[in-house]
């Protein structure tokens, strides 16, 4: 199917990471790169803590498995001694493994040690990776190196620095203060979801029938001709 561009106008591939990775560099049909779902949530210096776990919980717990379940957690260091041992007590009683740097792992007893590969990979389990950073713009170029251009959330008070994040975050979708398990064609009104796009041409992020509709332009004329 991959190289059938005589007969078909499109490939969409759904799984792995690696098997659209795949199909993405052996396709000749043009292809919808989605799915792959390395999702981060960042709290801020202004998060507001019960707000922060709240929404992480449902990120990470309520169905791991899929594409827009947060896999990592990104904090400042300035709140990161305060609200991390509470949300890794949550993160624990709903049966999620923690790995996390050498910040994480002073704070919380028992974390296990994030390697690089973990900053990369999408698990679509009960696992999640904590990261501590200096500020804002430590966590946008994290994001930015290690995301898969799918959903991005920030926790934060602070409207400046929730504009900063939404326009300097490079992903198809960009929270303030929501969960990351709202990317989904249905639940932004897009009928039944054929897709999250990751790439940036044509279509990008939920996708319904609209996002694979092509225009043909019929005209009629009288003799008009171009001068």
């Amino acid at each position: 199917m991959m190289e059938l561009s005589d007969y078909l106008d499109v490939l969409i591939p759904r799984g792995s990471g690696k098997f659209i990775k795949m199909v993405v560099n052996k396709a000749k049909v043009p292809i919808i790169e989605t799915g792959a779902g390395n999702c981060h949530i960042y709290v801020d210096e202004y998060a507001d803590f019960d707000k922060a776990e709240k929404i992480i919980i449902n990120a990470k717990v309520q169905r791991p498995s899929v594409c827009n379940a947060v896999e990592k957690i990104i904090v400042n260091e300035k709140i990161a001694k305060d609200f991390l041992p509470n949300l890794a007590k949550q993160l624990r009683a709903n049966n999620v493994e923690i790995r996390g740097d050498e910040q994480v792992q002073e704070l919380v007893k028992n974390t296990i040690p994030a390697t690089e590969d973990d900053w990369y990979t999408e698990y679509n389990d009960y696992i999640v990776a904590i990261k501590v950073v200096k500020n804002e713009d430590e966590a946008i170029a994290h994001i930015n190196k290690y995301n898969t251009k799918h959903s991005e959330s920030i926790i934060t008070e602070n409207y400046e620095n929730g504009r900063k994040f939404q326009k300097q975050i490079d992903a198809a979708v960009v929270y303030i203060n929501a969960s990351t398990r709202f990317t989904d064609g249905n639940k932004f009104g897009f009928g039944a979801e054929i897709g999250i796009s990751t790439q940036k041409l044509h279509a990008r992020g939920p996708m319904g029938a609209n996002e694979l509709t092509t225009t043909k332009y019929l005209v009629s004329g009288n003799g008009q001709i171009r001068k």
